[in-house]
């Protein structure tokens, strides 16, 4: 059965995630280090791990199947869901393959380097208009299974 999960605690999309899933009568599993408020619905279940290290992110991952709709912006996490056959997309709507999966854990380790060695600071653009309709399009997409990812 199709789910979607969401690495929640730092994720800007989760309202429009609700509206799609409730849409689309999928099940949503909401998971975090720690309670949050979540719409009184029985296709959504908040999930609260440990306060262990990487535990939300080990749940989603050992959650995670072909039928599953994984949405973070973890690149490792995105990682381990796809090597269990999930659909993984961040929350700016970039789908994460196996094809391009590579290309951001090294451009991750990369920028991580660089900013570790001062010549990069700061971190991502902020999160836009255009991001949250990307997203939208590509969630909706991968639930009517339009996308294979």
């Amino acid at each position: 059965m199709k789910q979607i999960l969401i690495d929640a605690d730092a994720c800007p999309v989760k309202g429009e995630i609700y509206k799609v899933a409730a849409r689309h009568s999928v099940p949503v599993k909401v998971v975090s280090n720690s309670w949050m408020r979540t719409p009184t619905n029985a296709d959504i279940t908040m999930i609260v791990t440990s306060n262990g290290f990487d535990a939300a992110d080990d749940w989603i991952a050992a959650e995670s199947d072909s039928e599953s709709i994984v949405i973070t912006s973890d690149i490792p996490l995105a990682s381990r869901c796809l090597e269990k056959g999930a659909r993984v997309v961040d929350p700016k709507g970039r789908l994460f393959t196996t094809a391009s999966i590579g290309e951001a854990l090294a451009t991750r380790e990369l920028m991580s380097f660089l900013r570790d060695m001062g010549t990069v600071s700061g971190g991502p653009a902020p999160f836009s208009p255009q991001d949250r309709s990307r997203f939208l399009q590509v969630l909706d997409n991968l639930v009517q299974g339009k996308v294979k990812g």
